[in-house]
């Protein structure tokens, strides 16, 4: 969508943490319905054995999303989701 920016990201086995610039025009609940739409999309192509776990839903990702907004501490929120990969990393890991 444009004027929507990822500013950083962390990527983990069962979960994403974004931390992102979404103008006002936009409802933060579409931007992330057209990002979670766009990606199983894509990763419903690239990866066929998805259709046979999800044979009924045909989802991939949960319903629910959390959002807050940054305010004037953007700093510790962007160095928040850069330490997730090291918090996570203690946690069960999903093995598919």
């Amino acid at each position: 969508m444009p004027g929507c920016e990822i500013v950083e990201q962390n990527i983990q086995v069962d979960h994403i943490h974004l931390l992102m610039v979404i103008p006002p025009k936009y409802a933060v609940s579409e931007v992330v319905g057209q990002m979670k739409q766009y990606t199983a999309s894509r990763l419903q192509k690239k990866f066929a054995w998805l259709e046979k776990v999800y044979w009924k839903e045909r989802v991939v990702w949960s319903p629910g999303y959390f959002v807050s907004t940054v305010g004037l501490d953007e700093k510790r929120i962007t160095e928040y989701v850069r330490w997730q990969s090291c918090q996570d990393s203690g946690q069960a890991k999903l093995e598919l």
